[in-house]
């Protein structure tokens, strides 16, 4: 094989990896989004869940449980194994967010979930095609990304809807900064001398990551522009 027939393949390989982790993401989003209507409409399942708060953190622990196990064993597992904890954690995820349907109206969640998809597009797009190294940028996104999490459980006592006004607009900016930085990120992976095998379980980890930016993008805004019911 001549060179120029290596680069063509090995550039195929690489639009085939991100093409793949963005219908791994898809594919989540949809499973997650499938649950959390089908447990909304559920009735006593519902009420089940969100009457026991022993089940509703055990819910919420074993989310915790699959990210950190993904992100440190991962290349112990089988990428089947690693899929299959994906997608069980968006089902798992879709129960806990069932609840939004009764928080706001649902002409709300559609239409911020519309700004959602065009704010993740546009800024996913800035990442993948920029040349610009974007990992300052990253590093500024998780440290603001902790000082969100430390106003969140101050505010959990204080109770301030000021506060809370304003956790939600910087968790936008963060989130919309992490999505251009998690798309470079595995824009890299894709285009490394990794074999495939390896390459595809950091694509899943990217899925992942892409996942939750759009997840936590979707619920900042929802709560920065939603109208409570």
């Amino acid at each position: 094989m001549n060179q120029y027939a290596y680069q063509t393949r090995v550039k195929v390989e690489d639009r085939s990896l991100m093409t793949k982790v963005y219908a791994w993401m898809s594919s989540a989003l949809a499973v997650t989004a499938i649950t959390a209507v089908s447990t909304a409409l559920s009735g006593e399942f519902f009420d089940l869940i969100f009457s026991n708060p022993i089940l509703k953190f055990g819910i919420i622990g074993a989310q915790l449980f699959i990210v950190f196990r993904m992100g440190a064993r991962i290349n112990r597992m089988s990428f089947r194994t690693a899929m299959a904890l994906f997608y069980v954690y968006a089902a798992l995820n879709g129960v806990i967010f069932s609840s939004i349907f009764y928080a706001f109206r649902l002409g709300t969640i559609g239409s911020v979930f519309f700004i959602t998809a065009g704010t993740f597009g546009i800024m996913s797009f800035v990442g993948y095609t920029t040349k610009k190294d974007l990992s300052g940028m990253g590093s500024m996104a998780m440290m603001g990304l902790i000082g969100i999490i430390i106003a969140s459980l101050v505010n959990f006592f204080l109770g301030s809807a000021q506060i809370d006004y304003l956790i939600s607009f910087i968790g936008i900016i963060v989130f919309v900064a992490l999505t251009a930085w998690d798309t470079q990120k595995i824009k890299m992976i894709a285009e490394s001398s990794f074999d495939m095998e390896t390459k595809r379980k950091a694509g899943l980890i990217g899925a992942l990551s892409l996942y939750l930016d759009f997840i936590n993008l979707f619920l900042f805004l929802l709560r920065f522009l939603g109208r409570r019911d």
